[in-house]
């Protein structure tokens, strides 16, 4: 047995063990760690693209890059995207709007005060104070008659501005104030203006009941199309041919801590998690059952992995083992770039 065989059958032993080492004389390939991966029961794809090039990709268990999946809250950092276009065409004044005014026909009857204190930047960052429609809340909130009006009338757990209360309701009402202060569907604003993409698509999308798009959860988009979307983060906004899609100072904006995550400790922007992995900073989206879009922007380096969507990533050790793999991929990146 080789010492690449060695290295990959320990690799695959234990996706938690510390990076391993690679002899330049017989260096471990993207294509190496992608065949170890697939012992990773609930992996489905992995898409590696480096310096703007997919350099590796694979579909586990019949699975296929190329097959619209659900990304789950990954899709949160599609919002994000839509609203940073939208203040840069003037269509949104910008984070520190204020949300009441614009959502003025669902707030409670009797609101808190506090309410008239939650602004556009809260929402993205999840410290809008309002309780949370996630987790254990999520089923009721989706079973209401007008989502958002039931993600207003959630009482407060904290003040705008306070701790981190992750929320997919903070993201719905994002896409509420688009398709309101646009007069356009969430999801007529994604094709325009992140239509020029290449390879970009929204497969599916699921809506409120009064046809709002949910904002961040279930959307339908393949592995290589969400690769697509992170490539134009990773390259500054722009597409391969040069066209603007997003503002360089809406990523600076979108990727600067403002507050951490209570479910691992990672720090969050904009509808962006960010952590050190590998000796590096990435930053990234997150999906429930493990959907990921990372972007190493040191090492010009972007990763799609989609898992199965029916299980949880955090407490079954799954999101771990996804970041050891990062962190393997890291390391030949590394590697690759001399």
């Amino acid at each position: 047995m080789n010492r690449r065989t060695l290295l990959l059958s320990a690799f695959a032993a234990s996706l938690v063990a510390p990076v391993f080492a690679q002899d330049a004389a017989d260096p471990v390939t993207f294509a190496d760690i992608l065949d170890a991966a697939e012992t990773i029961a609930p992996l489905e794809t992995v898409v590696i693209s480096l310096n703007g090039e997919i350099v590796a990709e694979r579909g586990y268990r019949g699975n296929s890059v190329d097959a619209p999946t659900n990304i789950k809250s990954a899709s949160k950092s599609v919002v994000s995207a839509l609203v940073g276009i939208a203040i840069d065409k003037g269509v949104l004044e910008g984070p520190d709007q204020r949300i009441a005014p614009l959502l003025g026909g669902d707030l409670p009857a009797n609101p808190d005060p506090r309410i008239d204190d939650i602004t556009i930047g809260h929402l993205l960052s999840m410290q809008a104070g309002l309780g949370r429609t996630s987790g254990a809340n999520y089923g009721r909130w989706v079973a209401s008659g007008n989502w958002v009006r039931a993600a207003l009338a959630m009482p407060f757990d904290d003040e705008p501005g306070g701790s981190m209360l992750y929320s997919t309701g903070s993201t719905h009402l994002l896409s509420a104030i688009l398709t309101r202060v646009s007069g356009r569907s969430t999801l007529e604003l994604a094709r325009e203006w992140l239509g020029p993409i290449d390879g970009f698509r929204i497969g599916g999308w699921d809506r409120d009941p009064q046809g709002i798009y949910l904002g961040g959860n279930q959307m339908a988009m393949s592995p290589r199309s969400l690769l697509a979307f992170g490539e134009v983060y990773r390259n500054g906004g722009e597409t391969a041919d040069g066209t603007r899609i997003v503002s360089t100072d809406w990523i600076e904006r979108s990727w600067q801590q403002r507050t951490n995550s209570r479910f691992n400790g990672d720090g969050y922007g904009y509808g962006w998690f960010l952590r050190r992995i590998a000796g590096e900073d990435v930053v990234y989206g997150w999906g429930y059952g493990g959907q990921m879009l990372y972007i190493v922007p040191a090492l010009e380096l972007a990763v799609v992995m989609t898992s199965d969507e029916n299980n949880p990533s955090a407490r079954t050790g799954h999101r771990t083992d996804l970041h050891a793999l990062l962190g393997r991929i890291i390391e030949t990146a590394r590697q690759a770039q001399g």
